[in-house]
């Protein structure tokens, strides 16, 4: 078995391939297709390819994904007072754990994923009033 990254539509999946050996040099073993889809994707799903950082805006400082990958541990909920610098949540991407920080002092007025949560890169995950 060999493993595989693919990126399809801005989104990143594990996939695992089989090596097929026949018994005659040349020959090919048809392999079933991966299901098809019930529903199509609306643009509306398709994210941004722009990471962005930290927004200030009037709702807030809006912490968001710089990368696809998946959040491991949460570290702060809805209103927790936060001071800038502090790590709000630690998500795995490409290995790795990777800290997001806040971008200001405040209060955490929005927290839009869980543990364990996959994450695409521009996404909103905490806002920080």
């Amino acid at each position: 078995m060999k493993k595989y990254l693919i990126t399809v539509n801005e989104k990143q999946y594990e996939v695992e391939v089989e090596e097929v050996k026949t018994a005659t040099s040349g020959a090919f073993k048809n392999l079933k297709s991966a299901p098809k889809m019930k529903t199509g994707v609306s643009p509306d799903q398709i994210k941004s390819s722009k990471p962005k950082a930290a927004v200030a805006s009037a709702d807030g400082h809006k912490v968001t994904a710089p990368m696809p990958g998946s959040v491991f541990k949460m570290l702060v909920s809805e209103g927790d007072e936060v001071k800038q610098g502090q790590t709000l949540l630690v998500f795995e991407a490409m290995k790795m754990e990777n800290d997001l920080t806040s971008p200001a002092d405040g209060k955490v007025v929005a927290v839009n994923v869980a543990e364990g949560d996959a994450i695409a890169a521009g996404d909103t995950l905490i806002v920080v009033e």
